[in-house]
């Protein structure tokens, strides 16, 4: 059942960065870019737990790298909602 939940989480960060990113084009409202960009980066942190959970062995782990991607990911939203004015 993980590797279901693993994919599902995935794919649903991707579509989420997709419809936000596609949002920020058409309307160019600021907190979307930031919301997408954040999303972008919760996707790299979701492929690695896949890639890190169902197809690497398990003497190699990349958690410290799913750590760095999801503090990458978190820091154009944390921007834009502090230093933004709109």
């Amino acid at each position: 059942m993980a590797p279901v939940i693993y994919a599902m989480c995935a794919l649903t960060s991707l579509l989420c960065t997709w419809l936000l990113l596609r949002s920020y084009f058409a309307n160019r409202y600021r907190l979307l870019l930031w919301s997408g960009l954040c999303f972008a980066g919760l996707s790299v942190n979701n492929l690695l737990l896949v890639v890190d959970r169902l197809i690497l062995p398990t003497s190699i782990d990349l958690s410290e790298w799913r750590l760095v991607a999801g503090l990458v990911a978190l820091v154009p939203l944390l921007y834009g909602l502090i230093w933004e004015e709109e």
